[in-house]
C-alpha cells in the first residue's frame, strides 16, 4: 500500500464517509472504522477523529492486523501509510476551572411528567426553591473561577426555574453587573415547561440573552399525556398560548454584550413517540429556532424508558428526521433539528474527548441549599457530590469523578470506534441505567458521517 494513495479532502482538512453496512461490532479493529460510500473508501482514525480517503481493502488489512497483534498492529499499519499522530486523548484528566454552572433555583414543579429524572423537581426531598444568598453565592464564587477576561455560563433550571422567578431574575442582574465590572463575558440558559411564563418574562430573556429551551413532547394530545398537570390536566394549550411574546422576541438586539435570544424546543422521545417526524415538524411550525430530542432511558415511570427494541424504533425514526433535513438543506432550505446541526457541527470540527459532557469539569449543578454536584441530574446525589457554595468546590472529589469517568476506563466504551465522539454516554443515565444507547449511538454516528459526506460533496458552503 502506497502512502500516495491516502488522501485529505478540503472539507476542514478532512473527508468523511458512511459504512454501507451496520455499526462495526466491538470486537472489530479500535484504532480506525473503515467504510465506503459512492465516493470512495475512507477511515474514521478513532485517535484525533480524523477522517480519510483510503485505498480500497484498508479495512480487511486492520483487521487482520488486530487479529494479529492488537491495536499495535493496527497503529503500525496506519503508521506505515503516514497517519500515524501524537495520542490526541491522555490518560490523564486535568481539573479544569469551573466556568458554568446550573442553578436549581426551584426544585418544584407545577407539571407531573412521569418520566422526570427529577422526581417531579424536588429530586427525591421535600419542594424547595433556592434563596437568593445561595444564588449570589454561587454566581461569585463562578465569576471567581472564571477570571478576569473569561466568560461564565449559567443556566436556571428546576423543577421550573419560573417559580421562583424573583431569584432568578436577581441573579441574572447580579451576575451581569458583576461580570461587566471585571470584565467578563456571560452567557445565560434556561430550561422551563412555559407553562407560567408571561411577556414580562419573556423581554426579560430576551434583553440578557438567553438560550430557552422549552420542554415540549409533540402534538396536543401526545404532550397531554406525558407532561400533564399536577392536577391530571393536559398542560399544551397553556403552553402554546404564552409562546408567542417569546418566540416573536428571537433575534431582537439584547443588552450590550449579549447575543440574541434564541428559543430551541426539547422532545423526551418516549415508547409512545410513533411519528418522531411529524412531532419534529409539528414544532417547527410554532416557531421554535430548533428543534431537539433526547431518548428517555431513565424514567421514574419505567413504562416511559425505552427499551431495546424502542432504540431500534428510535433509530429508525432518528434517521428519517435526517433524511428530511439533508433533503432541505442540499435544496438550500433551513430545517432546524437541532440533533443533525449539533452532529454535522461537531464532526466539522474533528472533536474528540474522553467524556461526554463538561459534568464535573468545567461545568457543576447548584442544588438549592447549595451543595454542588457534577451537574444539574446530581441534584442530593452522593454519587457525584462535589463540595458546596458554603464551604467550596471539593477539587480532590472533582479530580477522583473525571478520573473514573474517563472513557478509556469505561466498558465497553474502551473498544468502540465511536468512543472519543460519544464519550462514554450520559453520566446519571449509565450509573441509573447501564450501557442501554450504545448501539443506538453507534447507528446513529453512521448515519450522521453519511449525512455529513453528501454535504461535503454537495453543498459544502453549508459548513461555513
Amino acid at each position: 500500500m502506497n502512502v500516495a494513495t491516502v488522501s485529505v479532502a478540503a472539507i476542514g482538512g478532512r473527508r468523511v464517509g458512511l459504512p454501507a453496512e451496520s455499526a462495526v461490532p466491538l470486537a472489530a479493529p479500535t484504532q480506525a472504522h473503515c467504510f465506503s460510500t459512492e465516493h470512495g473508501h475512507h477511515a474514521l482514525l478513532v485517535n484525533g477523529s480524523r477522517i480519510y480517503d483510503v485505498p480500497e481493502g484498508l479495512a480487511s488489512q486492520l483487521m487482520e492486523a488486530a487479529q494479529r497483534e492488537g491495536p499495535a498492529g493496527e497503529r503500525q499499519l496506519l503508521a506505515s501509510l503516514g497517519l500515524d499522530r501524537p495520542d490526541a486523548i491522555g490518560e490523564h484528566i486535568d481539573t479544569p476551572a469551573v466556568n458554568a454552572i446550573a442553578l436549581a433555583v426551584s426544585q418544584h414543579c407545577n407539571l407531573g411528567c412521569g418520566y422526570c429524572y427529577a422526581e417531579g423537581g424536588s429530586f427525591g426531598g421535600d419542594a424547595r426553591h433556592m434563596p437568593w444568598d445561595v444564588a449570589r453565592a454561587a454566581v461569585d464564587r463562578l465569576l471567581d473561577s472564571v477570571g478576569p477576561g473569561g466568560t461564565a455560563r449559567i443556566a436556571f433550571l428546576g423543577g421550573e426555574p419560573l417559580l421562583n422567578r424573583s431569584v432568578l431574575r436577581q441573579t441574572t442582574e447580579h451576575a451581569s453587573t458583576q461580570a461587566a465590572k471585571r470584565g467578563q463575558g456571560l452567557q445565560f440558559a434556561i430550561t422551563t415547561n412555559a407553562t407560567v411564563l408571561n411577556e414580562e418574562d419573556a423581554q426579560f430573556l430576551a434583553a440578557h440573552g438567553f438560550a430557552v429551551t422549552v420542554s415540549m413532547d409533540g402534538e396536543r394530545e401526545l404532550h397531554n399525556t406525558l407532561r400533564p398537570t399536577l392536577g391530571g390536566t393536559g398542560s399544551y394549550d397553556r403552553i402554546v398560548a404564552r409562546l408567542p411574546p417569546l418566540l416573536a422576541l428571537q433575534g431582537c438586539k439584547p443588552l450590550a454584550g449579549f447575543q440574541p435570544m434564541q428559543v430551541t424546543a426539547r422532545v423526551t422521545v418516549t415508547p409512545r413517540h410513533q411519528n418522531l417526524r411529524g412531532t419534529l415538524e409539528h414544532l417547527m411550525a410554532l416557531g421554535f429556532h430548533s428543534v431537539g430530542v433526547s431518548p428517555s432511558l431513565s424514567a421514574r415511570d419505567k413504562a416511559l424508558q425505552l427499551n431495546d427494541a424502542d432504540m431500534q424504533s428510535l433509530l429508525a425514526q432518528m434517521i428519517d428526521c435526517a433524511q428530511a433535513f439533508e433533503q432541505h438543506t442540499l435544496r438550500g432550505d433551513h430545517y432546524p433539528f437541532a440533533n443533525m446541526l449539533g452532529a454535522m457541527r461537531e464532526l466539522h470540527r474533528g472533536t474528540h474527548r474522553p467524556l461526554p459532557c463538561g459534568a464535573g469539569a468545567g461545568y457543576l449543578g447548584v442544588a438549592a441549599d447549595g451543595e454542588l454536584s457534577a451537574c444539574h441530574r446530581f441534584v442530593a446525589d452522593d454519587r457525584a457530590a462535589l463540595g458546596s457554595v458554603q464551604a467550596g468546590v471539593d477539587d480532590a472529589a472533582r479530580a477522583t469523578w473525571l478520573a473514573q469517568r474517563h472513557v478509556d476506563r469505561q466498558q465497553p466504551c474502551s473498544g468502540c470506534w465511536a468512543r472519543y465522539l460519544c464519550g462514554g454516554g450520559c453520566h446519571h443515565e449509565v450509573l441509573n441505567r447501564g450501557r442501554v444507547a450504545c448501539n443506538f449511538i453507534r447507528g446513529w454516528l453512521d448515519h450522521c458521517l453519511q449525512v455529513y459526506v453528501r454535504l461535503a460533496e454537495h453543498r459544502p458552503a453549508f459548513f461555513n
